[in-house]
Formats: structure tokens, C-alpha cells, sequence
């Protein structure tokens, strides 16, 4: 049986970054890894960003226009029956910030995934500094990957203060209370750098399971609720970019942006760009797409392309 980890998370929180981390520990004691990545908005910018890892023990899938409603789980089965043939150890998937995680645990249940795979883990990335004033949607969002997490792992605690993390468990707490769910989160969260992890930390990640746990279900229509923006082949410069950003989570009629991410080339060199309002990372690429995408809710479109055309 291969082993299938879900990692979850809310839309900019770093499941990416985590994937890197995770599958070189996993490559690392020997297991071949198969990756299935959903990027919201059907442009593969998260994919691209984990074809460092591809290799003799690593591979990649992409669900191709997995945003979808009508044909996301049809996709999301016809993958993994695909890669159940390929001899993996284990497979991680990345379904998107939007997901029920309840399509993951039927879809594993059903024939024939269910004599090849094996639920391993589900882990949910929240950041640290987690925005206080979310929506009814984004939360119940938050709340329902929240609910069935054998861990909740969170990201950028180097920059989260001892009370920002505390303030971050107790929203997602009260945030898993509005659904009627009774769990309250304690020992399952880990909170540290990444880069310090030890043999301890990935054990403890690896050995957390999954919960079963009810609550009251929420009809979302992911459209209504989260936007995205794309721009593409706009020729923006790496410097450019980066003044517009700050510009744009600075600005309450911008909407509520979440995450700003994509390619830029500067003078031949792609450029990987990835920010949300706490942080803004570039890093040098090999291959690149000239794209940039915009995640957030009641976004003001004329006014986040003026920032970035200006």
C-alpha cells in the first residue's frame, strides 16, 4: 500500500515551501516520492517551483485545471489511479487552498484506490501571523482543514511573536467552534523554523495520522469568495514589481490580497516572486513563465493593475 500525506492549508500559508522540506527528508531516508499538485487558478506556479526536486526518487503531477468544481475529483482519481502504478513509497498532495478534505478521504475509499492506497497523514499549514479579520468563508475554510489534521504546522514562526502564534491557535480554535466542531487544538501543533527541524520534528509530522471529526458542512462556492487575478507576459521588471506589491497589501482598496505570486525576468535572470503581507521572498530561477497571479477576496482589479502596470 502506498501512503498518501495530504498537506493543506489556507491560500499563501506556505504548503509549498513545506513540500520542499518534507519530500528531501522523505528522499533523504530512501522513499520515492510522487508529488500531485491542484494550483488554484489552473497556472502551475507552485508546480514549477518544485521541479528542483524531480529526480531519479521524485515526480511530478499536475491536476490540469483543477479549480474546476464539475471535474476536480474525477481529475483528482484519474491522477492517482495513474500513480498507483508507478511504485511510490508515498505520495504527497498539494490540493489547492480551496479543498474539502472530505473528497480526499472519499475518493481513497473508493475502488480501486482503496487497495493501493493507504491514508497516511493529513497536515494542515497555517501561518503564524494569521490575519485576524478573516471572512465567514475563509474561516470555515480555515476551520474545516483545521478539523482533520493530524497535525497543524506552522509557517513563519521566525517572524511571529510568542503572542501572535498564541492569537493564531485561538483563532483557529474559535474559528473550529463556529462550525460545531469539538475539537480544540494543544499538543498537535508544531511551531518552529523549518530549517531546524530535526529528526524528532519530521517524526513526529510523519506519525500524526489524521482526524475524523464532525462538523456542520458549509456550501462555499469558491468563486464567490476567493478571487484570483492574473497577468501575464505584462513584461514587469523583478524591481518594479516588488515597489507595486508593497504598494498593494498596503492599500484597504486594493480588497483583502492574501498572496501575490509568479515569475519575472530581470537583464536574462527569472526571478521567482512570492508574497503575502508579512513577507516578500524573490529567488533566482533557472526557467521561468512571465506570469504573476493575485489571490485574495473583494479585490479591486482596476486598482491592483494600476499598481503593477503604473
Amino acid at each position: 500500500m502506498v501512503k498518501v500525506d495530504l498537506i493543506t492549508g489556507f491560500l499563501g500559508s506556505g504548503k509549498t515551501t513545506f513540500i520542499k522540506q518534507y519530500a528531501r527528508y522523505l528522499m533523504e531516508q530512501g522513499q520515492n516520492i510522487g508529488i500531485l499538485e491542484n494550483d488554484f487558478g489552473a497556472i502551475n506556479v507552485d508546480m514549477m517551483l518544485l521541479r528542483e526536486l524531480e529526480g531519479a526518487n521524485c515526480e511530478l503531477e499536475m491536476v490540469a485545471g483543477g479549480c474546476d468544481k464539475d471535474c476536480y475529483r474525477r481529475r483528482f482519481r484519474t491522477k492517482l489511479i495513474a500513480m498507483g502504478m508507478c511504485g511510490y513509497d508515498r505520495v504527497l498532495i498539494e490540493p489547492s487552498g480551496i479543498f474539502d478534505v472530505d473528497d480526499f478521504f472519499d475518493a481513497l475509499n473508493e475502488e480501486p484506490l482503496d487497495k493501493w492506497y493507504q491514508i497516511g497523514n493529513v497536515i494542515t499549514v497555517v501561518d503564524a501571523c494569521l490575519e485576524e479579520n478573516l471572512s465567514e468563508g475563509a474561516d470555515y475554510i480555515l476551520a474545516s482543514e483545521a478539523a482533520n489534521a493530524g497535525c497543524i504546522l506552522l509557517s513563519r514562526t521566525q517572524q511571529a511573536s510568542e503572542g501572535q502564534i498564541k492569537a493564531t491557535v485561538a483563532h483557529i480554535n474559535r474559528a473550529l467552534e463556529k462550525i460545531h466542531c469539538k475539537r480544540a487544538l494543544k499538543d498537535e501543533v508544531i511551531c518552529g523554523d523549518w530549517e531546524d527541524f530535526s529528526e524528532k520534528d519530521y517524526k513526529k509530522i510523519l506519525e500524526s495520522g489524521y482526524q475524523v471529526e464532525d462538523y456542520e458542512k458549509m456550501y462555499i462556492e469558491q468563486d464567490e469568495i476567493f478571487q484570483s487575478l492574473f497577468l501575464m507576459d505584462e513584461g514587469i521588471s523583478p524591481m518594479k514589481a516588488k515597489e507595486a506589491v508593497r504598494e498593494i497589501f498596503g492599500d484597504p482598496e486594493c480588497g483583502q490580497v492574501f498572496r501575490i505570486k509568479g515569475f519575472l525576468k530581470d537583464e536574462n535572470v527569472w526571478q521567482e516572486l512570492n508574497a503575502t503581507v508579512h513577507e516578500l521572498t524573490m529567488h533566482p530561477l533557472e526557467a521561468g513563465q512571465d506570469v504573476l497571479i493575485v489571490i485574495g477576496e473583494q479585490m479591486n482589479e482596476e486598482k491592483i493593475r494600476g499598481y503593477l502596470k503604473k
